[in-house]
């Protein structure tokens, strides 16, 4: 007779537990056990318990190889849902094997898991390994398909092809686990969104695109407080134009921060206006330049008060010292109407000059691409309306470019690709899935939540905004076809503009020790497991991971220089960590923070050189947080948005 013994975790989250019944096979290379029924006096799987059994066997099974766990109907209850954690299984001779769970098992079901080994295709040579991989794969691939959004979108995920399971269906897929906690809670209108939200649905999704109740809920409800108030005081529904600029304070009366304070004080000033470009929410805009567009004329003489004696606008730009942001993708935007009054759009050309003191300063504005007589060069000699007017035509368009494109598009819509490509093509033991699992975690929900909130017609995009939903989907759509690897990338973005020398600009001095950090964790991962060249080659489930996500993220388009196949560990490790930087800390830069980024709060690494690898990146991080609050404390205004402990592991808000 041969024992086993098995510890049974249970999630804490809320409703985690069952009444089901639960039982377990165990599958070696030997054989496997007869299925038997983990059942102790009093209930089991309460949140938050560990609970120990015994399975016995006439004989030992070998290497464990697959561990069957079996839901059942118990008694009269109706069917529930039971978040297990893992199950570690100690063998007769003493060798202990995990088999991370982490999600949901819903209904009646059997479900099989793995050993938490991770192992790629190639080091699986067993007929029923394989199969399991295969058949995982599958059910995966039927689960989550792709959907068209809109012309020149990245694809996104169906959510009408998610299906209940039957109550009685067996199945053998391993899904990524949700943190998902169980809701009633009824359809709600919020106040501030245009739609009735439809909470059930959302919440009783497949289960590897669910956010917790509480998760959801923080989510649409965080937006409460705020859009209740500017209800109250009449600003939700306004149909007027403000009377005066110190009225738009109002919005913020109850969302006060250091930062609003600070940008309420100087948001008129040269030197900040140059600053945001820097380290504001969308600090991706400047280029340098050796020379001047002929789409936008500007002579020296315009200049010269503001550059002063002894030099001249040749001379910063061949010093490196004049940079352009050019929000040339607004020039064809279509507009839209509020109100019943047509609303207006430019494209403008902004020039900046970094000044001897190290600061950035704006030089000119011209508000189309177009130069002639309708198109004015306004300058900082300008009387101080006019000015000031050019400089909020540019954080107009600034604020459609980066909501749009630099946030939803360039982080939301393609991180929800990854996400996809990743469930489809890679399985739960892969480690490269492992990996990118706490990268892309609520990706896929937060997205539809969007979708359905924001995006859609007559929602708030079109309620708001002077281009509506037909001017973002032509934004994104545009943006997608000229973004490029070098773009993704941000030590080659940062290289490409020529902005690696400008002083006082946190974002890439932030984000290169960050990115430093990422790729010297994921050099590790990738060498533990991809020694050669011919592994990465071999690995079909990778080149399918890396083939789909260049088919439906870029649209198959070569000019964008995103890799449709991997032949070095090099070129993996960059894609990596191109992932997963876009997925946490430039999300960060570009948003805010919520989750820290490095934290794996499921073990599903279980080999000890991966495990190291975490320690170590963890360390990294807390060693750049120190840095990093260390010089905010000299800093008027800190610069806080990739500190590492305000960087959310995903995109996952």
């Amino acid at each position: 007779m041969a024992v086993y013994r098995l510890c049974v975790t249970t999630g804490p989250y809320l409703m985690a537990g069952t009444l089901d019944n639960i039982s377990v096979t165990l599958v070696g290379t030997c054989g496997e056990s007869p299925k038997q029924r983990l059942d102790r006096i009093g209930r089991d799987f309460t949140p938050g318990s560990v609970q120990k059994y015994k399975v016995r066997c006439s004989a030992e099974l070998g290497e464990l190889l697959l561990l069957r766990v079996h839901k059942e109907r118990y008694a009269f209850f109706r069917k529930d849902s039971w978040y297990c954690s893992s199950i570690c299984v100690t063998a007769p001779d003493g060798t202990v094997s995990h088999f991370p769970c982490y999600q949901w098992i819903e209904g009646y079901c059997t479900m099989e898991l793995r050993p938490g080994t991770a192992r790629i295709i190639c080091q699986d040579y067993l007929p029923l390994l394989l199969d399991h991989r295969k058949r995982e794969l599958q059910a995966r691939q039927e689960c989550y398909c792709w959907k068209i959004y809109a012309p020149g979108f990245p694809r996104m995920v169906d959510v009408s092809s998610f299906q209940e399971m039957e109550s009685d269906k067996k199945f053998s897929l391993t899904k990524m686990p949700p943190h998902v906690d169980q809701s009633n809670s009824g359809n709600k209108y919020l106040p501030g969104f245009p739609m009735k939200i439809d909470i059930p649905s959302l919440l009783h999704m497949e289960p590897n695109i669910r956010y917790s109740v509480t998760k959801t809920t923080s989510l649409l409800f965080n937006a409460i407080p705020a859009s209740l108030g500017m209800k109250l005081r009449g600003l939700l529904d306004r149909k007027g134009s403000w009377k005066k600029l110190d009225d738009i304070q109002n919005i913020f009366w109850c969302h006060k921060t250091f930062t609003t304070e600070y940008v309420t004080e100087h948001w008129c000033e040269d030197h900040f206006f140059g600053y945001q470009f820097l380290n504001g929410v969308n600090p991706v805009m400047l280029h340098c330049l050796s020379s001047l567009p002929s789409k936008l004329p500007v002579t020296h003489d315009m200049v010269a008060p503001l550059l002063g004696p002894g030099t001249s606008l040749q001379t910063e730009l061949e010093r490196g010292n004049i940079f352009l942001a050019d929000y040339w993708i607004l020039a064809e935007a279509p507009t839209h109407c509020l109100n019943g009054r047509p609303q207006y759009v430019t494209a403008p050309l902004c020039l900046l000059w970094l000044n001897p003191q190290g600061a950035l300063v704006p030089l000119a504005i011209q508000l189309s691409q177009t130069p002639g007589p309708d198109s004015p060069i306004f300058l900082p000699t300008d009387s101080e309306w006019d000015w000031l007017l050019a400089k909020t035509w540019v954080r107009n368009s600034e604020f459609l470019v980066h909501e749009n494109n630099t946030h939803f598009l360039c982080t939301h819509l393609l991180c929800e690709a990854f996400a996809m490509a990743t469930l489809r093509q890679l399985p739960l033991c892969h480690p490269i899935y492992k990996l990118l699992l706490p990268h892309t975690r609520y990706t896929l929900q937060v997205n539809t939540i969007a979708r359905a909130t924001l995006l859609n017609p007559e929602g708030l995009v079109d309620k708001v905004t002077s281009i509506g939903r037909q001017g973002l989907l032509y934004l994104m759509s545009t943006g997608l076809a000229h973004f490029t690897y070098t773009n993704f990338c941000l030590p080659d973005s940062l290289r490409a503009r020529g902005v690696l020398a400008i002083p006082n600009y946190h974002y890439r001095d932030d984000g290169l020790k960050i990115w430093a950090a990422i790729e010297s964790f994921v050099s590790e991962i990738v060498g533990y497991y991809y020694p050669s060249e011919a592994v990465v080659q071999q690995d079909l489930e990778l080149q399918a991971w890396v083939g789909e996500i260049f088919t439906q993220a870029f649209l198959s388009r070569e000019s964008s220089g995103f890799p449709s196949r991997l032949c070095t560990p090099g070129e993996l490790v960059k894609f990596l960590t191109a992932i997963i930087f876009n997925c946490s800390a430039q999300h960060a830069a570009v948003n805010s923070g919520q989750r820290p980024l490095g934290t794996y709060p499921d073990e599903h690494f279980t080999e000890e050189a991966p495990r190291q690898s975490i320690a170590a990146f963890q360390r990294q991080l807390a060693q750049i947080s120190r840095g990093i609050q260390e010089r905010n404390q000299g800093l008027a205004l800190p610069y806080t948005y990739l500190d590492p402990p305000l960087i959310e592991n995903s995109v996952s808000i």
